[in-house]
């Protein structure tokens, strides 16, 4: 229940975010205003707006930051070693006959043949 209300709450934030990133003006638009093109005189007053939507945003993307961090602790796999205690390979099955591990690198040639070298080459049938 508590996982369903803090992704419905998330939703909610996301949403806010992009209608007051929408709703706030660019850099730009007080040059407009500066000669009588652009509304100085908006519903917040001429800087009420900017500062009433830029602190409403900036809450919003407190809150969705945290609704985040909250949602990746309720969704996140619980392991043995705690909250961080494995990886995303933990769970994927290891083939029979394989240990799991990467083989260790063949050794160094030396200048001295081993066996197999010596023996006499193998005649291919023509």
């Amino acid at each position: 229940m508590l996982l369903n209300v803090i992704l419905t709450i998330h939703v909610m934030l996301a949403i806010a975010i992009v209608v007051l990133v929408l709703l706030q003006h660019g850099k730009g638009a007080d040059m407009g205003a500066a000669f009588g093109t652009g509304s100085a005189g908006s519903l917040f007053g001429s800087s009420g707006a900017a500062n009433f939507l830029s602190r409403s945003t900036a809450w919003c993307a407190g809150l969705f930051f945290a609704t985040s961090l909250g949602l990746t602790y309720f969704y996140a796999p619980k392991s043995n070693g705690g909250l961080m205690g494995g990886g995303v390979m933990q769970s994927v099955p290891v083939k029979e006959g394989t240990t799991g591990s990467i083989p260790a690198p063949a050794p160094a040639s030396s200048s001295v043949p081993n066996d197999a070298q010596k023996s006499a080459p193998q005649q291919i049938p023509k």
